[in-house]
């Protein structure tokens, strides 16, 4: 095989192979803890880099991965070739029709700082760092999402190049069911250049946070359980419980606390969204309360998730309702005065309009839940046998059927296709089979495996 990588793809975009300088760089995903180890690395500048480079891995036999940021790199790429998009960065804003075109380098917060001078924004998910394509084809979850729905409810074309080589550009007229998988089953179809998708108007917003300590994680989850519940659409929350590192990039009562990070993100104003609040204001003393109004592009600082490369192992499970019971288990296995290998243990809120159908129906699972519980773990070496336990400990509660692609961590084939209903893992299936049956594209997370 070393041999027949002398013969590397005719793109426009550099070509890494091990020991070329630039090869490291190039193949690091931003999951540190994820690490690629490909035959050949090809930094795609364009669609027709992707078409060639698929091409030219289908002549030797060789499964196929891409990746853009890397913040969803939960399976390591051995052997193959994998493709950065990084390079692909070409985006237009359209505020006539509020679209926009993303190429697969694009990033959520460019979309949003190319929308804000149209008061538009996109259904992007905790952190805008992330790439557009990847978030949004693995469904999209994020503070819009209880008034809009999902990121991918709102796509309206895809340009894909699939296992034959062939770039494809499919929407609801055109190759519909490749249209309906893609949109939800990621990157299990082919290698996605560019989506068109809907914006929304969205100027500003009332949120941030507030953090409490975690000795009253009991009174903020019990208080969250209850108040959250009778929550309207627009406003889109979340509870985490978390042990921060002790970093100067954090404000000094953060550096090294273990708190309850409450996350609050509300279209409306002010006084609507203070007086929504109160009860939640009043569950327990606050170490830093930083809730306010703020432009949408200023949208990270709902969740402030880290900016910087770090490890990460991570799984979460859907919930039918937060009880009593589930707060109580909860706290029993991440609360106060525990010392775990987990960063964040996260309910967030669904609902709303994600738990309605898509206009246009896609592949989108775990819909119709009314939260999830998800779990990031330090994806150290030596530490993957006490944070799986420990997640599994967390997770060990009653769960609503399927779960959140982007959600579902390194799980395997199996795991996968457990996400969703019979009828849709089946058609996922059908079409996967259709556009490609030699299983090309099985990194990621993977239909078949």
């Amino acid at each position: 095989m070393t041999t027949a990588l002398t013969s590397l793809p005719a793109v426009a975009g550099p070509v890494f192979v091990p020991g070329d300088e630039g090869y490291e760089a190039e193949k690091q995903a931003w999951n540190v803890a994820t690490v690629h180890e490909p035959l050949a690395v090809v930094g795609a500048t364009c669609a027709q880099d992707v078409a060639e480079t698929v091409r030219w891995a289908g002549t030797l036999g060789l499964p196929v991965a891409v990746q853009s940021t890397g913040h969803g790199a939960v399976r390591p790429v051995r052997g193959g070739v994998l493709i950065t998009t990084n390079r692909m960065t070409e985006l237009t804003i359209d505020p006539v029709t509020r679209t926009a075109r993303a190429a697969a380098g694009v990033h959520c917060v460019e979309v949003n700082a190319a929308g804000a001078p149209h008061g538009l924004g996109m259904l992007n998910g905790s952190a805008t760092q992330v790439g557009v394509v990847g978030y949004t084809l693995g469904g999209g979850v994020g503070p819009l999402g209880r008034r809009f729905g999902f990121a991918a409810d709102h796509v309206r074309s895809v340009e894909i190049v699939t296992a034959d080589g062939a770039l494809r550009t499919v929407d609801a007229d055109h190759e519909a069911d490749l249209f309906w998988a893609v949109r939800g089953g990621k990157g299990n179809f082919g290698i996605v250049t560019a989506i068109e998708f809907g914006l929304v108007e969205v100027a500003g917003f009332y949120g941030g946070g507030i953090y409490f300590p975690m000795e009253h994680a009991g009174e903020v989850l019990h208080a969250y359980r209850e108040w959250s519940a009778g929550l309207p659409e627009e406003m889109s929350t979340s509870v985490a419980l978390l042990r921060l590192p002790d970093l100067p990039a954090l404000p000094p009562p953060l550096r090294g606390a273990n708190v309850a990070h409450l996350r609050v993100f509300f279209l409306g104003d002010a006084e609507a969204g203070d007086a929504l609040l109160a009860p939640m204001r009043a569950a327990a003393p606050a170490i830093i309360d930083d809730v306010a109004m703020l432009p949408y592009p200023a949208v990270d600082a709902v969740h402030r998730d880290p900016v910087e490369p770090m490890p990460t192992r991570e799984r979460g499970v859907l919930l039918a309702e937060l009880t009593a019971e589930t707060v109580e288990h909860v706290l029993a296995a991440a609360g106060a005065g525990l010392d775990l290998p987990l960063p964040m243990v996260e309910i967030r809120q669904l609902g709303g309009a994600l738990g309605r159908p898509a206009a246009v129906p896609n592949a989108v699972s775990g819909r119709g839940a009314a939260y999830s519980l998800f779990v990031i773990g330090l994806g150290v070496p030596g530490l993957e046998a006490a944070v799986d336990a420990a997640t599994d400990r967390v997770l060990a509660v009653e769960r609503f059927p399927g779960g959140l692609l982007n959600f579902s961590g390194g799980a395997d084939a199996e795991a996968i296709r457990a996400n969703w209903p019979a009828a849709d893992r089946d058609r996922l299936l059908r079409v996967k089979h259709a556009y490609d049956p030699a299983n090309v594209f099985s990194s990621g997370q993977p239909l078949v495996g």
